[in-house]
């Protein structure tokens, strides 16, 4: 992971002042690193971790750096990981147009593998993350989504570039049909499981610790399973005010709301859910050759759901 930050912080640099600065920002702003880490623990999974490696985890932490920058700007957070968005010190403007040099960069990098499925699977990824996006945009606001409509959006936007990493690890060590397709599957299990996660920490979490304050999902006009399930257990005015609470981006009971949604079982009926992808997710990795790399795999997922940020 030292190396792979060492590809990062190279690959960013630029002879543009302010893109070195919004980068740099972003980059030393605590995350989790955990989609790249993904890409090096599949490929040691299928043997050695090499340079090329190294730069594929590079360019798929870009990708997801990249929507980042983006995301705050259409939410309009203005908290991340316990520090302003970029868009808050930078401007919109500048969080948007760095964003889209990230992308590029990536997409610079992974040219530069020369392997066309490499650059198949990343250019789908990106694409799907895309509309992903879009159909998260479509959802805000609308108390009627069902759980199938939320779990597409999670698929597409979060799930689909775990699944990219997981799946490149095997791609470019040549694992066979079947163990690249348990290792995206893995993937794709573990990336719902951590969304749904995050779906619950905005109910119940410590937003000391998380570094974003409880209940901004629902701040920002977004539907998650915790809501979708309290919507169908509850009634009369308390329904009501849950739905005015969605359909105006309302926080003016946000206290009432947060306890609502604890107390009719959403954020339980979210972790169980969570729970259920996690085990997915470890039967896809016990499908792999057996090694330090698998278990590194199986214990990520079994321990995600205690995740507190």
């Amino acid at each position: 992971m030292r190396a792979v930050d060492a590809v990062i912080r190279k690959s960013l640099h630029s002879e543009v002042v302010l893109i070195n600065q919004v980068a740099d920002y972003i980059i030393n702003s605590g995350g989790k690193r955990l989609r790249p880490a993904l890409v090096l623990l599949s490929a040691g999974v299928f043997g050695k971790i090499e340079t090329r490696h190294h730069k594929l985890a590079a360019v798929v932490e870009f990708i997801h750096t990249a929507t980042l920058l983006h995301d705050d700007v259409v939410d309009e957070s203005a908290l991340r990981r316990g520090r302003a968005t970029a868009n808050t010190l930078f401007g919109n403007a500048a969080s948007v147009l760095v964003g889209d040099f990230v992308y590029s960069r990536a997409f610079q990098m992974m040219v530069g593998v020369q392997n066309m499925r490499v650059m198949d699977i990343l250019a789908e990824a990106t694409n799907i993350i895309a509309e992903g996006e879009v159909l998260q945009l479509l959802n805000i606001n609308d108390a009627d989504i069902s759980d199938d409509d939320y779990l597409r959006v999670i698929h597409y936007k979060t799930a689909k570039l775990f699944e990219a990493a997981t799946r490149l690890g095997a791609v470019i060590c040549q694992a066979s049909t079947e163990d690249e397709n348990a290792m995206a599957e893995y993937g794709m299990r573990l990336g719902t499981a951590f969304q749904l996660i995050d779906d619950v920490l905005d109910y119940e979490g410590d937003s000391s610790v998380m570094g974003k304050n409880l209940g901004d999902d629902l701040r920002e006009g977004k539907v998650t399973l915790p809501v979708i399930h309290a919507l169908e257990n509850t009634h009369g005015a308390e329904r009501d005010m849950l739905i005015n609470a969605i359909e105006h981006a309302s926080d003016s009971n946000l206290d009432q709301v947060l306890a609502l949604v604890r107390r009719t079982g959403g954020v339980a009926a979210a972790r169980k859910a969570a729970e259920a992808e996690a085990e997915l997710a470890i039967d896809a990795a016990m499908q792999l050759p057996d090694s330090i790399y698998r278990q590194a795999l199986v214990d990520l997922a079994s321990t995600l759901q205690n995740r507190a940020s």
